[in-house]
This record gives C-alpha cells, sequence and structure tokens, in this order.
C-alpha cells in the first residue's frame, strides 16, 4: 500500500508540474562556423607574421607617442566607464554565486498588543510579547538552474572584462591614429607656406613684367588669386594643426592646453602591413570583440538553462528556531521557546504564462547574442581583406607618385639650370616650382595614409589582445 501511495504521489507530482511547461519554446540562433566563411583569394598573401604585440606603437619610432599613449592610458576617462561596467558585472556574478548556498538569517522584536475581550474576557489586557528567532533556508537546486544562473553571470563578467581590454586597445589606435594626422598636419602647413612664398614671388615677378609693360593686368589679376588662395591654405594647415591638437587632448583626457604643449610627431615608421598565416581561425582568439561577443552566446545559453529549470518541481530545506514571551517572562525559559525544521516542495502548477514568457525572452536573448557574434565575425574577417586590399593599393600609388616626384624634382632642377644659364625665365622655374609642390603634397598625403593604414591594420589583427586559455568554443552553443 505504500508503494502505491508514493506511485501516485509522484505520478499527481509530473502531472502538476506538466501544467507549466517549456514545450515549443527554443531559440533560433545558430553561431556561423569561421571555416564556412571563405576567404582564400582575399587573403591569398598571408605571412609566417606574427600577431601584434601589446606595445605595438613603439615600433612607429617615436617616443613622445610612447608616452602619450601611457598618458592616455592613465588619465582618459572613457576607460572609467568601461572599468565600471566591468566591475558592475563582476558584482552581479557574485550575487549570482551567493544565490546558490544556504542563508541564515536572525532577528528579535518586541511589540505590544491586546487581544479581543470577545475571546479572553475578563483576562483580556494589554501586553508586551518579545520574540527572537533564527532561521535557515537551503535551496538544493536539484536542476542546477542556480548553477546554470551563476555561469552566465560569470560569462557576462568575463565579456564586461574583455570589453574594458578592448576600450584600452581602441584608445591606443585612435591616439596612434590622430598622432599621426598631426604630423601630418605639420608637414601640410610646411607645404602650403612654400606654395604661398612660391605664390607671391611669382604674382611680383609678373608684377615687374605688367609694370615693364611685358605682360597685361589679366596676368597680374591671377597672380593675385594664386596668392590668396595660398594665403587660404596656409590659414587651413594651421587650423588642421589646431584640431589634431585638440583631438589628442581629448583622447588624453585632458584640457585644450595640453594639446598645444605635444611637439611636432617625427617621420613616423609604418608598421609592418602582414598577416598571419593562421587566419581566420586564429583572428576568433585575437580580435576582443569577438571573444566578449562569444561570452555572451555562452551566457545566454546559461540564462537557457537556468529560465528552463524553473518548470521543474524543486526541494528546499529550510529550519527556524526561537523564543516568545509574554509581558514580563523571561524569553529564554523552557516554555518559550520554538523550532520548526523541514523539507518543502515547490510546484510550478498554473503563473498565467510568466515562466513561458521569461524563457521565450532568454531564447530571443540568445539569437540576439548569436546575430552580434555572426556580425562581428563577418566584419572582422571583411576589415581584415579591405586592409590587406587598401595595402596592396596603397603600394601601387605610392610607387607612382614617387616616380612623378621624381619627375617633377628632375624638371625643377632644369629649370633653375636654365634660369642661371639665361635660357629661360624665373617665373617659368617658379611655375614648374608649383608642379613639385603639388607632387611633394601628393606624396605627403600617401605617406600619412600608409602609417593610418598599418595602425588600421593592427587594430584589424586585434590590437595586441593576446587570448586566455578559458576562452569560449569557437562555435558557441546553448545547452
Amino acid at each position: 500500500m505504500r508503494l502505491h501511495r508514493l506511485a501516485a504521489a509522484a505520478a499527481l507530482t509530473l502531472a502538476l508540474a506538466a501544467c507549466a511547461s517549456s514545450g515549443g519554446l527554443h531559440p533560433d540562433g545558430t553561431p556561423i562556423d569561421p571555416a564556412a566563411l571563405k576567404a582564400g583569394r582575399s587573403l591569398a598573401h598571408l605571412s609566417a607574421a606574427a600577431w601584434p604585440t601589446t606595445d605595438w606603437w613603439r615600433g612607429l619610432g617615436d617616443p613622445q607617442l610612447d608616452a602619450l599613449i601611457a598618458e592616455a592610458l592613465q588619465d582618459n576617462p572613457g576607460l572609467g566607464v568601461a572599468d565600471a561596467r566591468a566591475r558592475a558585472a563582476q558584482a552581479a556574478a557574485g550575487i549570482a554565486g551567493a544565490a546558490r548556498g544556504p542563508s541564515v538569517n536572525g532577528g528579535a522584536a518586541i511589540a505590544g498588543a491586546r487581544p479581543p475581550a470577545a475571546l479572553l474576557g475578563d483576562k483580556a489586557h494589554f501586553a508586551l510579547a518579545k520574540y527572537g528567532y533564527a532561521s535557515f533556508q537551503w535551496d538544493l537546486d536539484l536542476w542546477g538552474g542556480k548553477r546554470a544562473a551563476w555561469e552566465a553571470a560569470v560569462g557576462q563578467a568575463r565579456a564586461a572584462e574583455v570589453d574594458a581590454r578592448a576600450a584600452r586597445i581602441e584608445l591606443s589606435g585612435n591616439l596612434a591614429r590622430a598622432y599621426a594626422q598631426l604630423g601630418y598636419a605639420f608637414t601640410q602647413q610646411d607645404l602650403t607656406a612654400g606654395e604661398l612664398q612660391r605664390a607671391q614671388q611669382s604674382r611680383e615677378l609678373t608684377r615687374q613684367r605688367v609694370a615693364a609693360g611685358i605682360d597685361n593686368q589679366i596676368a597680374l589679376k591671377q597672380g593675385d588669386a594664386e596668392v590668396a588662395s595660398a594665403e587660404q591654405q596656409v590659414a587651413l594647415a594651421s587650423r588642421a594643426v589646431e584640431a589634431a591638437r585638440s583631438s589628442l587632448a581629448v583622447l588624453l583626457g585632458k584640457g585644450p592646453d595640453r594639446g598645444l604643449q605635444i611637439a611636432r610627431p617625427r617621420l613616423l615608421q609604418p608598421g609592418v602591413l602582414a598577416v598571419p598565416s593562421n587566419l581566420p581561425l586564429d583572428l576568433l582568439g585575437h580580435r576582443a570583440d569577438l571573444v566578449a561577443a562569444r561570452w555572451r552566446v555562452e551566457a545566454a545559453g546559461k540564462d537557457i538553462k537556468a529560465a528552463k529549470t524553473t518548470f521543474l518541481p524543486n526541494i528546499s530545506i529550510g529550519a527556524m528556531a526561537g523564543v516568545v514571551s509574554m509581558g514580563g517572562a523571561n524569553p529564554f525559559s523552557l516554555a518559550g521557546r520554538f523550532y520548526q525544521v523541514g523539507p518543502s516542495l515547490s510546484l510550478p502548477i498554473f503563473d498565467g504564462g510568466r515562466r513561458r514568457a521569461n524563457l521565450s525572452g532568454k531564447d530571443a536573448q540568445y539569437d540576439l547574442a548569436v546575430a552580434q557574434y555572426n556580425q562581428t565575425l563577418v566584419g572582422a574577417l571583411n576589415q581584415v581583406a579591405d586592409e590587406l586590399s587598401a595595402r596592396d593599393s596603397l603600394q601601387t600609388q605610392i610607387a607612382a607618385q614617387q616616380r612623378a616626384q621624381d619627375a617633377a624634382q628632375q624638371a625643377w632642377e632644369l629649370a633653375e639650370q636654365r634660369y642661371r644659364a639665361g635660357i629661360g625665365s624665373y617665373l617659368e622655374a617658379l611655375s614648374v616650382r608649383q608642379q613639385l609642390l603639388a607632387a611633394e603634397r601628393g606624396s605627403a598625403a600617401l605617406a600619412a595614409q600608409q602609417i593610418d593604414l598599418s595602425v588600421q591594420l593592427i587594430q584589424a589583427l586585434g590590437g595586441g589582445f593576446q587570448p586566455q586559455a578559458d576562452t569560449p568554443s569557437p562555435t558557441p552553443s546553448h545547452s
């Protein structure tokens, strides 16, 4: 008979638990397999180059840049935001971890009361009740729901930690690019000053020719226009220097006067524009954004597991002991003591769909995390391929521009020789000089692009992010 009762109780428990069901709910997102992303043609020119180091900017060859990046990593307020988010995520993981263990509480109170006379008659009178208690509660977590919730919180904390590291990587890259832009702005300032000097000399020669009746007023007005245009370019170049210094001050987390203290950069050496041969798979561990996205997918999968366990019955153990007394009696007397202890069973029977809605939300969060991971992966791989394509194009442009500058330099030298030999005019030489200045401006622009591209490629390769052994697998899946 007792066996039949146990069987009936078990059947009733399963039937009641089935009233709140998770049937039919599941996530739809599937992480992309990196091997499925075709990149063999785009990444055909890979090498045995190493991944960027954590202090890759030292390879650019400017100690002032090294000092500025160290200063920015110390003082930029944006890093404080990322660090605060990481600490908040760690605290949430601590809360989830604490929920897995037992809890012990205690309390004491004193209260005055007068029971109704209808119940006690003449014995009803005002009296003080004094009591104290201690309680113990422990959820056995039979299905591992609380453990899964803790693991999900730990995954989110790991993602936040990686985000904080990513913020530092992004800051160092942005500062290096802004610093290179400052160097280019100074070069532009030199070239525009040279063009202004050339335009002024040309105008003066034209004025003399007009006075001598050789040229007319049209040529003089054209010279005036060239001088005015050159003056405008000088002002624009000076403004570019100020803007670059202001950008650097922001990245340093300082006031605008800090930017004015930055000296003219040295001629930077572009980083080695090479890509390790173990792409694209190893890119997953060297890009902070990909690592953080994978941690979030992992955490979302654990959240689904935790939500599913709320549909199942659970057992918890509780105990309470205390003392109580009325009036002036001693609350620690034997008669005033009480206690209770025993397990309790919770059965999810009907909740108006709250558990299903919660699980559906967790499924959606998983799908969102997977979609963001896939988007980040596709974007990262294509970014590297695009930077490589830009590198090839830029090398061709630099070679062609160098030939143009060499030709313009030779033409300028020949024009000077003709002028000194009395064959040509200095006005003709200044016209050739204008072509040389234009070629030098083109070369300076390409050199600046080369520095910027090298930094962008380093960032595309992770900017020196170092993978850890406990990073989730490249193709995460939900539990």
